[in-house]
């Protein structure tokens, strides 16, 4: 297992540092100046100059991305341009609601999904399989925004249930916390159910139609003893695989979902350093989400062997 591990992280730092020279680099290449942005409007040519060299901005790109990722070895992310905070320090302040928003969607997608899959697949083509199909073509063609939105008017704006806006932390209740992370959540999670029910789905009915499943419909065995002790056990492989990848949609997705409903999170931190040019936070943020979504996937290729022993690193 150590030596799997050890691979595996040996195999993730040539990425991360292509991850790390790519959002450098096309930070570099965009358009504006974050020196002019930081000096102000009334800032005299020859200010912006001197701020310019105060940032490093002025040097050539190899040292300024060399000097930026020794640092970041060095656990030091830079310094707010905006805020001039850590930005080390902004990432840790925010990571509390993005967290319970991401690890409130994971539970509920799964928890619905995966009987959505189980139904769909016992049911294969009745009513109850073309309705879930249905929907799941819907919850993944129809951007975040808008369930947001639709959630916010019917749930918050029409019947008055939950706060329209707005995040609540776990150390005042658990349920003004919950309360202020259903609307999100739902919304959040919506594309992320319609993915592992459409993929469990389709891993279930061909799994229903192995021999081997057959022989022991032929010996008699119950239904339910063969859809979730059979088939359901080898279907984890697909779908586990899918919960991993799927965690690209939810950190995509947090960003809009934070900003829709005011959520002070990683996302919304996100989405307000992309508008304010503000360089450094922008790099760490990227930087933890690629390191976040690595670390899934090797947690998910850990987890292989539990659901299939065929299976072997």
């Amino acid at each position: 297992m150590l030596k799997i591990i050890a691979r595996r992280v040996m195999t993730a730092i040539p990425v991360m540092f292509l991850v790390a020279l790519l959002v450098f680099g096309l930070l570099y290449l965009a358009p504006g100046d974050p020196a002019v942005l930081f000096a102000g409007d009334q800032a005299t040519p020859e200010q912006i100059a001197q701020i310019r060299a105060r940032m490093g901005l002025d040097r050539p790109f190899h040292i300024q991305f060399g000097t930026w990722l020794w640092n970041v070895v060095h656990g030091d992310l830079g310094v707010s341009l905006v805020s001039n905070v850590p930005v080390t320090s902004l990432i840790a302040q925010r990571l509390e609601p993005t967290l319970s928003l991401t690890v409130l969607t994971l539970v509920w997608s799964v928890a619905v999904a995966v009987p959505l899959a189980v139904v769909a697949a016992a049911k294969r083509g009745s009513a109850i399989d073309r309705l879930v199909m249905l929907m799941g073509v819907a919850g993944f063609s129809v951007p975040v925004f808008v369930f947001a939105y639709c959630a916010s008017y019917i749930l918050a704006v029409e019947l008055q249930w939950l706060p329209i806006q707005g995040y609540t932390p776990l150390s005042k209740g658990i349920w003004p916390w919950l309360r202020s992370l259903i609307l999100p959540a739902f919304a959040l999670g919506t594309g992320y159910v319609a993915l592992i029910s459409r993929i469990g789905r389709a891993a279930l009915v061909e799994i229903l139609q192995q021999d081997y499943i057959r022989t022991a419909k032929a010996k008699g065995a119950n239904a339910q003893r063969i859809l979730f002790r059979h088939a359901l056990k080898n279907a984890a492989v697909p779908m586990v695989t899918i919960v991993g990848l799927g965690v690209g949609l939810l950190i995509g997705g947090a960003v809009v979902t934070e900003s829709v409903f005011a959520i002070p999170g990683i996302g919304r931190l996100t989405a307000d350093a992309i508008l304010r040019r503000d360089y450094p936070v922008i790099q760490g943020v990227v930087l933890l989400f690629s390191f976040t979504y690595m670390v899934i996937n090797l947690v998910i290729d850990l987890i292989y062997p539990f659901f299939d022993p065929r299976i072997r690193y």
